[in-house]
């Protein structure tokens, strides 16, 4: 199989085409896998009945557990799992298996019977359902961002890299997007009857058209760092990777505590703190995702210009003087112009972080571990840190002490500050250098 695993930093034209469309490929599948997660949120609402009755105390616990295991437990595993399969069998192999698991989660989610047909069974195989795209989504971050950055091209990899991000907001997006078209053509009983499933079916029949795009696309990974002993290896991220490791879990906690503070958690804030009208803020926050989505290739092509350190002090240092301003000036906000203007300019400062977040971990490892040092790191910080920030936020709120969260929101980009402080400048030399770095 021909690979691009050693491009130099001259490339041809025919070569740039066929890494942009690598990229399109591996990006299309990650947009099809945020899609599918994202759709289990939107749409919740309105199956929940069906699956979980009221009064049913087994039923209940069933679905607190499925959301824990999927949101928190399954992210890491995948992010081992995958980036396992990635570094020991190739980072196409991996793309292929995540999208395939993600649309048989979606399938099954389709086709379920409800809790009024099979009992308790409907609820369990939902929960099954809903790990195994957890699974899926905790591995697809790891490996899509190994594989978009080893096929960029040189001195504009991060350009490149960033439409990760682009399509992990896309998705969400697209879901919302999905949902509120089916809203408009079913009534809302026909909506909790069967019209939910219509989102889940799409998300399926998108992530096989996603699956042959995958399948044509060329291996990055050699056979000869495939075949290393090292390859795939837990102890050897640990013996001899375990500073960078460490980087990367400082400045992901930060920048995932950050993005779903100002992303999935903010509508929330502006409806119970701000007192803003909730579809006024539903419809901005629409508006601010879209934005925020089209910014990430801009701050990519501004990271291939000043460098990633610079770009990850640049975040991590002005999200650290930025945060409590802007969060505290938001609480009192109700116009909703003047709190788009002041979200955006928070998503702006956090795409220095977001549109490069991929390939800043992909340049501190080597090939042989790449994938699942990625994975692993960014599942675990992700799944402490990001995944609890709307949780913690209510907690401090609840006791009457709001403020302290935006204290802890910029303890933790402090520490992104000074994990981009101590990180190695990708200029002088990298892991990546091989593929053409700039």
């Amino acid at each position: 199989m021909t690979t691009l695993a050693h491009a130099g930093p001259i490339v041809d034209t025919h070569d740039k085409r066929r890494r942009i469309f690598a990229i399109v490929g591996a990006s299309s599948g990650n947009l099809v896998e945020w899609y599918d997660f994202y759709t289990y949120a939107f749409t919740a609402i309105y199956f929940a009945s069906s699956f979980f009755p009221s009064g049913n105390q087994t039923t209940q616990l069933l679905n607190t557990a499925g959301v824990f295991a999927a949101g928190f437990l399954m992210r890491p595993i995948g992010g081992y799992l995958f980036g396992w399969i990635a570094d020991k069998h190739g980072r196409r192999t991996s793309m292929l298996i995540s999208i395939l698991m993600m649309c048989g989660g979606s399938l099954l989610i389709a086709c379920l019977p409800t809790y009024a047909s099979i009992g308790v069974a409907a609820p369990v195989l939902l929960l099954l359902a809903r790990l195994l795209q957890g699974l899926s989504v905790g591995g697809e971050y790891g490996t899509s961002a190994t594989y978009m950055s080893e096929v960029a091209i040189g001195g504009q990899r991060g350009f490149y890299a960033s439409f990760q991000y682009v399509t992990l907001i896309g998705g969400q997006l697209l879901a919302v997007l999905v949902v509120v078209i089916v809203l408009q053509f079913l009534s809302e009983g026909e909506i909790k009857a069967w019209g939910w499933r219509i989102p889940f079916f799409i998300g399926a029949a998108t992530a096989v058209v996603a699956f042959y795009l995958r399948r044509s696309l060329e291996e990055t990974s050699s056979t000869e760092t495939r075949q290393r002993k090292e390859a795939g290896s837990l102890a050897e991220i640990f013996r001899n990777h375990t500073r960078a490791f460490c980087i990367v879990l400082g400045f992901t906690a930060g920048g995932s505590l950050i993005f779903y503070t100002f992303t999935t958690y903010m509508q929330k804030y502006l409806v119970n703190t701000a007192g803003m009208d909730a579809k006024t803020a539903s419809r901005l926050m629409t508006v601010v995702l879209f934005v925020y989505m089209i910014m990430q290739p801009l701050f990519g092509a501004i990271s291939d210009k000043i460098g990633r350190k610079t770009s990850m002090m640049l975040f991590g240092g002005l999200a650290t003087l930025a945060t409590i301003p802007i969060l505290s000036t938001l609480s009192t906000i109700k116009d909703p112009l003047t709190a788009f203007l002041l979200i955006t300019a928070a998503l702006a400062i956090v795409s220095f972080y977001t549109s490069i977040s991929g390939l800043v971990k992909a340049e501190l490892f080597p090939a042989e571990v790449r994938a699942l040092s990625v994975g692993l790191s960014y599942a675990i910080a992700n799944a402490i840190f990001g995944g609890s920030a709307e949780y913690v936020a209510l907690w401090f709120k609840s006791i009457g002490h709001e403020s302290s969260f935006f204290w802890y929101v910029t303890v933790m980009v402090a520490i992104s500050f000074i994990a981009a402080l101590i990180m190695p400048d990708s200029r002088k030399g990298g892991y990546l250098q091989g593929h053409g770095t700039e």
